[in-house]
């Protein structure tokens, strides 16, 4: 079967997404010290304990052809601020997930997340041919729900004691999806918000 994600580039207005590489260490882990975010327990963003396996596992999840992560390359800036990823790909299905997305605190509810997200579900739909596109996130992670419906998803469910986190305690994850039907309305919104950011 032919790679699905292979040679992945998405360019827009504020940002430009580029495959992860190794290299994108120091500046992934300079992004996620704005805010240190690593300290989000509902979150999987890295710290310097934990870059490295973050990276292999993202970079093994890509050559087994069910993942493809990118980091976010601000244009203005001229920096790194931040990662995002398809994963969970299911090419005979023409499924995936758009997950493991943080950013530098300073460019939080900036239209950051606004463009990525049109970047990757217009590539998804447009370019894939996916006919749902799936988001997943943390119960306790209210900002990425909030930021997740504004984007035109309907929550599916809630996934209970979904994962065992880090310290022993369970995860519960809600599922959110957009699918193709949906997308043509999705997109006129989401890039009417563009023009306004």
């Amino acid at each position: 079967m032919k790679k699905w994600l292979n040679n992945i580039q998405l360019r827009g207005n504020l940002i430009e997404l580029f495959p992860l590489t190794i290299n994108h260490k120091e500046a992934l882990l300079l992004a996620a010290s704005d805010g240190e975010l690593w300290n989000l327990w509902y979150t999987s963003v890295p710290s310097k304990e934990t870059i490295d396996a973050y990276i292999l596992q993202a970079l093994a999840q890509k050559e087994e052809n069910i993942g493809y992560p990118f980091v976010v390359f601000h244009k203005e800036t001229g920096k790194i601020i931040g990662s995002t990823r398809f994963c969970n790909a299911d090419q005979a299905n023409r499924r995936l997930e758009i997950g493991f997305t943080w950013y530098a605190k300073s460019h939080q509810r900036t239209g950051v997340n606004s463009e990525c997200k049109f970047l990757l579900l217009r590539y998804a739909f447009e370019e894939l041919n996916c006919i749902a596109v799936q988001f997943l996130t943390n119960w306790y992670n209210i900002q990425s729900r909030e930021a997740i419906t504004r984007l035109g998803a309907k929550q599916d469910g809630i996934l209970r004691n979904h994962r065992i986190n880090p310290d022993g305690t369970y995860r519960d994850s809600v599922v959110f999806s957009i699918t193709e039907q949906e997308w043509p309305n999705v997109k006129k919104s989401l890039q009417l918000r563009l023009q306004r950011n």
